[in-house]
């Protein structure tokens, strides 16, 4: 509501079902609504754009805006000639469809905001009982929650509907069992370092044709990459970023684990919760409108730390693991990394337990208060 009030038009993106309709609707109850996934509607805008904006007038919200990308340019006319604010709310699913069109046509005349699926701080403000393993299988896409569906189908059909769908319509996948492959592979290395080279190796797919499907995973908000943190210690650093996804029950339906049990007896269970609480720092950072800077470290002596927070220009430090009993072992990495860099804000452990504690150099967060150590960064 604030940016509408100071912006012309308000762009929601995020991935399909994390809720934006739903948002943008409520937010703004007496706007006009035209969903672009109507395949009626859709026509009726891309052969006659005049007519559409004749037939459904501002304020406005249009709905998947990337399926008719062209109305962007009439909409940059009429904000210009109307010179008012909150004109249009816009959402979209897809990345570089929608980004590089909405710089072109709509620069400093819309704010772009990121909507993810819920995070923990909003589960638990909703009174959901966060558990570990639980939150790890049944994720956090709204339906799920709301509509109490089976979680490891509900991810499934929703890779299915939304994932497939929006591949077939950037790039041409013949074989989609390969591409199935790609995506279980990936679901099998969240947290780890990434090797196209090996996965092509792995599911006989040129490592040039994953590089244009991992493209389109992010581009969908699917999966994202992790960059390095660099410094200037004269450390030999790794280059390679890191892949994880926005969905941790995708994850877990990808990989087959169903049930809580299962996800705590699981050999693969450390990088399906570093996934989970990498993906929840950035949904509040998005949350809050912070833009600081997501990374990790490794250098070639196998000194790593899970995630880097930049905040002017100072890192803050996590180590996440799945345990639910804090050891001083999480930290030994944490001030071997403040001991080579010298400058670090704090020292951050973000584990599977339910307590949370504070030590003499380091902070001790449990995971369903990963926002409140985000928040304790940002004050």
């Amino acid at each position: 509501m604030e940016r509408a009030r100071t912006y012309p038009v308000v762009t929601v993106i995020g991935p399909r079902q994390a809720g934006k309709t739903t948002l943008v609707q409520s937010t703004f109850p007496d706007y006009t609504y035209v969903n672009l996934e109507n395949p009626e509607t859709r026509t009726f805008a891309q052969t006659d754009p005049q007519g559409f904006f004749s037939t459904w007038s501002e304020p406005l919200i249009i709905d998947e805006i990337q399926r008719v990308p062209e109305l962007l340019s009439w909409i940059q006319v009429k904000v210009d000639a109307q010179r008012g604010n909150g004109l249009f709310i816009l959402t979209g699913s897809n990345q570089s469809e929608l980004g590089a069109v909405v710089s072109q046509s709509l620069a400093g005349r819309t704010s772009l905001l990121t909507l993810l699926p819920l995070s923990l701080e909003e589960l638990s403000s909703f009174g959901a009982p966060l558990e570990r393993d639980t939150c790890l299988v049944q994720g956090f896409l709204p339906r799920v929650h709301n509509e109490k569906q089976p979680p490891t189908q509900a991810y499934l059909d929703y890779l299915a509907t939304y994932v497939e769908r929006d591949l077939r319509q950037l790039i041409n996948v013949k074989d989609l069992h390969r591409f199935e492959t790609f995506l279980r592979l990936l679901a099998g290395r969240v947290g780890q370092i990434l090797n196209l080279s090996a996965l092509a190796a792995d599911t006989g797919v040129s490592s040039t044709t994953l590089g244009s499907w991992l493209s389109v995973l992010e581009a969908s908000f699917i999966v994202f990459r992790q960059t390095p943190f660099f410094s200037n210690t004269g450390k030999r650093l790794v280059k390679s970023p890191k892949i994880y996804f926005y969905e941790s029950g995708l994850v877990s339906a990808l990989l087959q684990v169903e049930t809580p049990t299962q996800a705590s007896r699981d050999p693969l269970l450390g990088g399906m919760f570093e996934n989970m609480i990498v993906a929840e720092v950035k949904k509040c950072l998005f949350n809050r409108g912070r833009h600081d800077i997501l990374s990790f470290y490794r250098d070639s002596s196998g000194l790593e730390v899970d995630l880097i927070l930049e905040k002017q220009r100072i890192p803050y430090a996590f180590e996440i693991k799945a345990s639910r009993t804090f050891s001083p072992d999480f930290l030994r990495s944490l001030r071997k990394f403040k001991s080579i860099t010298g400058d670090v804000g704090s020292l951050n452990v973000l584990y599977g337990g339910i307590e949370s504690l504070t030590g003499s150099d380091y902070s001790v967060w449990d995971f369903t208060n990963t926002y409140r150590a985000i928040e304790m960064i940002g004050e």
